[in-house]
């Protein structure tokens, strides 16, 4: 298995939709599908190093770069889950950052998960439901307090009316999590005032 890969950065081309990446290890040229997340962290000429996952399908193989190891891991999750191909593992390493994206599937906020372009909410609630417990310790980012799902779901709901991004509404849930005047109301402005505030 090909782990990661460090060379000089060849190529960074749009292929069909995609974000293929040519890296030089050696006088051998890899290519790499890589997300828009990746992408920006790429530089034509520059050594990087990308840590990888190898697909076969339909004796095709494709490889895929990953700016983190941690990423990468996270993308072998997703995967693992019925329905989850590797193209919307990407698309969900690209709307939220991977703690953001793990808080989101082991609090069940189907909401922001369905905020990924081609995740619907049965699709958001099958990955909350298989990648809970695989991911419930994940590096030790979860924090023991976490918000109630519906109050989660109004406060993503409504922030993301109010045009925040899926990565900021993500913070704002992390703030509310550890906030005392929220953990003693159950009124949902409240929560969303603070939401704001927090991100203003």
């Amino acid at each position: 298995m090909i782990g990661s890969l460090t060379g000089q950065v060849a190529g960074l081309n749009p292929v069909q939709g995609k974000w293929v990446v040519t890296l030089v290890v050696q006088g051998v040229g890899w290519e790499l599908q890589v997300g828009q997340r990746c992408r920006q962290g790429l530089t034509s000429g520059d050594t990087a190093q990308l840590f990888s996952h190898l697909q076969i399908r339909e004796e095709q193989p494709v490889l895929y770069g990953f700016g983190t190891a941690q990423e990468r891991d996270l993308f072998r999750q997703l995967i693992r889950v019925n329905g989850v191909g590797p193209q919307l593992a990407l698309a969900l390493l690209d709307t939220l950052a991977p703690l953001d994206l793990v808080q989101a599937i082991v609090t069940g906020n189907t909401a922001l998960l369905s905020q990924t372009p081609g995740v619907g909410q049965k699709t958001a609630q099958r990955l909350s439901l298989e990648l809970r417990q695989p991911l419930q310790q994940w590096q030790g980012v979860i924090p023991a307090e976490t918000l109630p799902s519906s109050m989660q779901e109004e406060v993503t709901l409504t922030l993301g009316a109010l045009g925040y991004t899926s990565t900021e509404i993500s913070h704002a849930l992390g703030q509310l999590a550890q906030d005392q005047q929220c953990q003693q109301t159950t009124d949902a402005e409240v929560w969303i005032r603070r939401a704001i505030r927090v991100l203003s």
